[in-house]
């Protein structure tokens, strides 16, 4: 299983967000800048985090986004949320999973493993917020997807 860019990419300009709490806006541009980011990919993931209540904007010279909340109080698994939708492994212990769409379900034997295992990286990414990441960068560096390329991505 891999994250993806999205994800990645959503996680980074909030750890540059995270970065700047307290300190006025900071521009997307800045952001793709500093991460090597596209542009136009970071204003789309933007608006589906001022969207989740997660950033907002300010308009102007000295605009930009900033976090709506100190970076210890926003867990990862929102920003993925909020970028992403919900993580899950396979599709029968998704929250949208309509019981018996599956042939199978009686009958599978992989299907707690699937939960087990998404109840896990749900638990890991709520218990990981935004001021983690900033102190440990290897997490953050542990979620990119192993052919990310920032100049092929898909907006």
């Amino acid at each position: 299983m891999r994250v993806s860019s999205k994800a990645h990419y959503g996680l980074r300009m909030m750890t540059e967000f995270a970065r700047a709490y307290g300190k006025g806006p900071l521009s997307i541009a800045e952001v793709a800048r500093v991460e090597h980011l596209p542009l136009a990919y970071l204003e789309q993931l933007a608006a589906q985090l001022r969207r989740a209540a997660l950033v907002e904007s300010t308009r102007g010279v000295h605009g930009g986004y900033a976090l709506t909340r100190p970076p210890e109080q926003i867990s990862v698994l929102e920003v993925i949320h909020s970028v992403e939708g919900e993580v899950s492994p396979v599709e029968c212990v998704s929250s949208e999973y309509v019981s018996g769409a599956c042939a199978r379900e009686g009958d599978c034997a992989s299907r707690g493993l699937w939960q087990r295992l998404k109840e896990s990286i749900d638990a890991v990414l709520r218990q990981t917020t935004l001021a983690e990441l900033l102190h440990d960068r290897s997490l953050l560096a542990a979620m990119a997807p192993a052919d990310a390329h920032p100049q092929t991505a898909d907006a």
